[in-house]
């Protein structure tokens, strides 16, 4: 339904849009070693990082981010300042799936120890094992991906494993190759610390549990300054690759859901406390989140600016219609981390069918989307241009200005976007309250290649960042012969038009791609 996004945006055309993005990354890359750049040189003039900088989302009022209503700023430090412990603020769950909770801490002096407590069930609420993750961390320049990241390399000393019960420990040893196993393995006693990796040892051990660290290659700090004068802080690590081979090498363009600082976290956050207490021996045991029934009906908004792999920052802003199992979905997309610059609004639309619960994931359900209709609208130059490279016919019926929306099912796409109609996705849903007893929606994570999920097996296993049911709930049913949301347009900031022709050949390949992406 992502792929709404971009539709089947996976067309042998998006393939050759796909090489030239990463052509120019390479360009990048090779201009960033050839000039010599510094630690902490920034690229130039308009693409300088954010430091104690205000972000605000041009959004529609009604439905504005929560924390924006509440009239808080946010900011971000380039370098980030990470010192200190970052929690987990939930249940997470990883691509397989997995189910975990994390505490990190970092010293002063590039030292840093992770604790990451791996459970058997998507609520954490029963334990498998721990892993005990030592080492430095050593900050690199600002990404010349990621706008707003911050590269870093990091260097592990020690990682232990604390299982805890024999079930556990014979699922581990079924995953471990004979070296790792072993008789030292066969040894181990539930709660004890077993020691996987060291500087004399390999990574083998690490590897066959699909373990890796690689999240510490792109790092973005955010401080929230309320009103009252408190505030949070969240510490945004590289995202996991969706594939299971690819993750312990993967260099993370985009960001997982953030830790929150130990001392500077939303309240209440009885997980912060309860994993902030936590140790390998005494992994956070958490509550059950409250229930609740799978109702789509209304509007579900993002919480905050988004990030997708690839360079994409978004918003996305849904309604659903059950009784004629109807939906539509916009996605703005942004050239930038505070989402203040944007660059073309997607609006996609089709039918859903629910399935049956998910066996994989707990509280899930699967659905199939079908991607029925499409429309663009360019809220930049950049933007504009490049979608008028397209042959006549082939993206929408006429030229392409900035603010003006385009119908693509007349055409059955855009091949310059890889968009084909129309398009059919399965998908992984899931719905709980938050802590204020506030609904929220998951949707199934994006394939970290671009692919589309366009066959069962496909089906995600993770999530993308909830999204929240507008205040009220009132709905608007999806309007299948109009222009869909009646929100404003939003013109494109002025300025760095040179720049951003560059950003919109970097995002929208991989946009397109992941063009529905239904978080």
């Amino acid at each position: 339904m992502e792929r709404a996004e971009a539709g089947s945006m996976w067309s042998g055309r998006l393939g050759h849009l796909w090489r030239g993005v990463w052509l120019l990354w390479l360009w990048k890359a090779v201009l960033v070693a050839g000039t010599g750049s510094k630690l902490w040189e920034v690229p130039t003039a308009a693409f300088t990082s954010s430091f104690n900088l205000s972000e605000s989302l041009q959004w529609e009022p009604q439905c504005q981010y929560r924390h924006l209503q509440d009239k808080v700023r946010i900011t971000a430090d380039v370098p980030p300042r990470l010192d200190g412990t970052w929690v987990s603020t939930r249940c997470e769950v990883r691509p397989g799936p997995e189910f975990l909770t994390r505490s990190y801490t970092f010293h002063p002096n590039r030292y840093f120890q992770a604790l990451q407590h791996y459970y058997a069930d998507s609520g954490c609420e029963h334990p498998a094992y721990s892993l005990v993750i030592r080492g430095r961390l050593r900050m690199r320049q600002a990404s010349w991906i990621t706008r707003g990241g911050t590269e870093a390399e990091h260097h592990l000393s020690k990682v232990g494993i604390v299982v805890h019960g024999a079930e556990a420990k014979q699922t581990l040893a079924s995953r471990l190759p004979p070296a790792c196993v072993g008789l030292t393995f066969s040894r181990v006693l539930p709660g004890k610390l077993f020691e996987l990796h060291n500087s004399r040892m390999g990574r083998g051990c690490l590897a066959a549990l699909g373990f890796s660290m690689m999240e510490l290659g792109l790092l973005r700090m955010e401080t929230q300054h309320h009103g009252h004068g408190g505030k949070v802080q969240e510490l945004f690590l590289g995202d996991i690759h969706t594939g299971w081979a690819q993750r312990t090498q993967y260099r993370p363009t985009g960001y997982q859901q953030p830790l929150q600082n130990a001392m500077h976290h939303i309240h209440p956050c009885p997980v912060c406390a309860l994993v902030y207490r936590s140790s390998e021996q005494r992994p956070p045991l958490l509550t059950r989140s409250p229930a609740a029934p799978l109702s789509l009906a209304g509007r579900w908004v993002s919480q905050r600016c988004e990030s997708r792999p690839a360079v994409q920052f978004l918003t996305r802003d849904f309604t659903f219609d059950p009784e004629q199992h109807a939906w539509e979905g916009a996605y703005r997309h942004y050239s930038d981390p505070g989402c203040s610059q944007p660059t073309f609004t997607l609006r996609a639309s089709g039918h859903y069918a629910q399935g049956n619960p998910s066996a994989k994931v707990s509280g899930a359900f699967e659905f199939v989307f079908k991607v029925t209709r499409v429309r663009v609208t360019a809220t930049e130059e950049s933007t504009a241009k490049l979608l008028n490279r397209a042959r006549p016919g082939k993206c929408g019926l006429g030229a392409w200005e900035v603010g003006v929306e385009q119908d693509l099912t007349p055409t059955d796409g855009c091949t310059v976007l890889g968009i084909k109609l129309p398009h059919k996705e399965y998908e992984l849903f899931k719905t709980e309250l938050d802590h204020r007893k506030h609904p929220l929606l998951s949707i199934g994570e994006r394939p970290t290649d671009g692919s589309s999920p366009d066959r069962p097996l496909k089906r995600p296993t993770s999530f993308q960042a909830p999204m929240v049911l507008c205040s009220g709930g009132e709905t608007q049913p999806p309007h299948r012969h109009g222009s869909g949301f009646n929100s404003k347009r939003v013109q494109s900031a002025a300025g760095g038009t040179h720049r951003r022709t560059q950003l919109v050949l970097l995002v929208f390949g991989p946009v397109l791609r992941s063009l529905f992406c239904v978080s």
